[in-house]
């Protein structure tokens, strides 16, 4: 089969290797492995043999000409830097404003904080990969929302910010609380408390893109201990609890977020699906209480899963 029986615009996708997988600029080794996976028994020829489905040969080139060498480009990480540094070139010359007009994510995006944009980002990637090749007329128009997506993410970031050698490590070793080490220091404490809790709260997002739900709930928790009055915690805590279906936990940490920050962006986008009134008061012993059910649940899942392993 010709290279020549895609349309000639197709290839120009290439530029992203990202878009063309599907996955966000900060994917790591494992998540580009499992996506090109994913895809290679998608559109794998044998799948579309017995039913002598008409787009076999469209699953076979788009696989053979963009999905292989944009796998190709982004498993070696000195590659995959090289593409990053393309991308952030594109996103400095390209007017943010064109690139919004073209993409109402993209749009809603750039109103966010750092950290709910790094979250709303991974979630926007997610649901466009869900769709990009269920239908493979349709591959080309997603695959172009991807790359505007990542190039208005990357106009928002600090260059190293999502460079493979840079990303939060995710190991056992998260579970140590270094707060304990302070209680003998005669120093000013609070600085170091804040540092921690922002530690909490950036392992948090990382296990939300994993969707490792009891983990990231730990690590709010840890978070909320040390800053219990910061919203962005409440706020996300709300949302891992809507992601597990605890609709009424969901609330009440929600409801506490906008209590705090009224104008919380990430509790205010669920405050509707949840039909939470801006502005009612959380009753401080359903906090207390849902901080007890959220450990409980935690513990619980940990258990079901180490059951499941064995």
């Amino acid at each position: 089969m010709s290279q020549t029986f895609l349309p000639p615009e197709w290839f120009k996708q290439l530029c992203d290797p990202f878009a063309v997988l599907g996955i966000s600029v900060s994917a790591d080794d494992r998540q580009i492995f499992k996506r090109y996976h994913t895809l290679a028994k998608l559109l794998h020829p044998d799948r579309y043999a017995k039913s002598c489905n008409p787009d076999r040969q469209l699953a076979t080139a788009i696989l053979s000409y963009l999905i292989n060498p944009a796998y190709e480009q982004l498993k070696n990480r000195h590659k995959r830097l090289i593409a990053i540094a393309m991308l952030r070139s594109d996103a400095r010359v390209l007017q943010q404003e064109a690139l919004c007009g073209q993409s109402a994510i993209a749009e809603e995006i750039i109103q966010m904080s750092a950290p709910q944009a790094e979250l709303f980002y991974e979630e926007a990637i997610a649901s466009y990969a869900e769709a990009q090749y269920k239908s493979l007329h349709q591959f080309y128009q997603v695959t172009q929302q991807i790359s505007i997506l990542n190039l208005v993410y990357l106009q928002l970031h600090k260059p190293d910010l999502f460079l493979p050698q840079k990303a939060v490590r995710i190991t056992p070793e998260v579970e140590i609380k270094p707060v304990e080490l302070t209680l003998n220091e005669k120093t000013d404490v609070k600085p170091v408390l804040t540092n921690y809790a922002q530690r909490h709260y950036q392992r948090a997002i990382e296990y939300v893109r994993l969707a490792n739900w009891p983990l990231a709930v730990q690590e709010l928790r840890d978070a909320i201990k040390l800053e219990p009055n910061n919203s962005d915690y409440y706020a996300l805590l709300g949302l891992v609890h809507l992601k597990q279906k605890f609709i009424g936990m969901a609330r009440v940490y929600i409801r506490q977020a906008l209590k705090l920050n009224p104008q919380d962006s990430l509790a205010l986008k669920y405050a509707t699906r949840l039909k939470i009134e801006p502005g009612k008061n959380t009753n401080p012993k359903s906090m207390a209480k849902a901080l007890s059910i959220a450990a409980l649940l935690s513990r619980f899942n940990e258990g079901k899963r180490s059951q499941v392993k064995c």
